[in-house]
């Protein structure tokens, strides 16, 4: 049952569908007054229904989802009543081209290695890997891909020196015994528009993990040299133990600093790796 519209305003109804016409659940909905300043916004719900209560005047209802073409419909809401729209169905984006078969290089100074963790349950500690290097090969068939990524435990930055050297430690990463973790994938898999799970092995403190990333393919573009780029977002969450890095005793002896799960987040983009010139040699950097 709908709820009561109040006093003086009007409410708006629409329902989202997909390409196959079935609902389409957190697709994003702006409604935007005749100046296109927002003056609600929220998601579908799992039925693809969104409802809200306005002022009475001419609107916008803007409705986009990842991988589907945005849709504008304009609508007047008016005081006391309810605006149903007829139901808005998306199409399907046309993918973002992608890069060309061969080797790329991950740029660091493009690419961010960030981790989030509590303080035991509280606050967020928020930092980041400084120094990596790492290549990707573009299979003719992207599912064929490889990913290989290295980091340099050592370079581990939270903005606090004290707290930084202890992570360091023998008690955490034990960055002089394990210099690097490394991440080593060969399986992209799509799960569809621009949504990928890049499947790997993580190697950290000596042992090594099955760990998968969700990924999303952000597309091709050309930098401030004229380079060709490619970019991607990802993400996935660690569980410290799993690492054989025990908080539990760390607790035990009163070292409390970092939670036991940890979400990593990566901003990356790649180029092209220029090719080994004629006469051998090694490729220019």
């Amino acid at each position: 049952m709908s709820a009561p519209i109040p006093s003086g305003a009007g409410a708006v109804d629409c329902l989202v569908l997909d390409p196959v016409q079935l609902p389409l659940h957190r697709a994003e909905v702006s409604i935007r007054d005749g100046n296109d300043i927002e003056v609600v916004h929220a998601q579908t719900d799992p039925h693809g229904r969104f409802a809200a209560t306005l002022a009475p005047g001419d609107y916008t209802a803007v409705v986009t989802a990842e991988g589907f073409q945005p849709v504008r419909r304009p609508f007047e809401c008016t005081s006391e009543a309810r605006t149903a729209l007829r139901p808005i169905g998306l199409d399907p984006a046309p993918p973002p081209a992608t890069p060309t078969p061969g080797r790329w290089r991950i740029d660091p100074d493009h690419t961010a290695v960030r981790f989030i963790a509590r303080h035991i349950g509280l606050a967020e500690v928020h930092g980041r890997f400084n120094r990596f290097e790492g290549q990707l090969w573009i299979a003719e068939r992207l599912e064929q891909s490889r990913l290989e990524v290295s980091i340099e435990t050592a370079s581990i930055d939270t903005g606090v020196a004290m707290r930084d050297e202890h992570l360091r430690s023998p008690e955490f990463l034990d960055a002089a015994r394990y210099p690097h973790m490394r991440f080593f994938s060969e399986r992209f898999v799509h799960r569809g528009g621009s949504r990928w799970s890049v499947q790997g092995v993580l190697e950290l403190h000596g042992v090594n993990r099955n760990v998968s990333l969700d990924a999303r393919y952000l597309g091709m573009g050309t930098g401030v040299m004229g380079e060709t780029r490619t970019a991607c977002s990802a993400s996935t969450e660690l569980h410290r133990e799993d690492f054989t890095l025990n908080w539990r005793s760390m607790l035990q002896r009163g070292i409390a600093m970092i939670g036991a799960t940890i979400k990593v987040e990566l901003d990356i983009q790649a180029v092209p790796e220029i090719a080994q010139p004629t006469g051998g040699g090694t490729p220019a950097r």
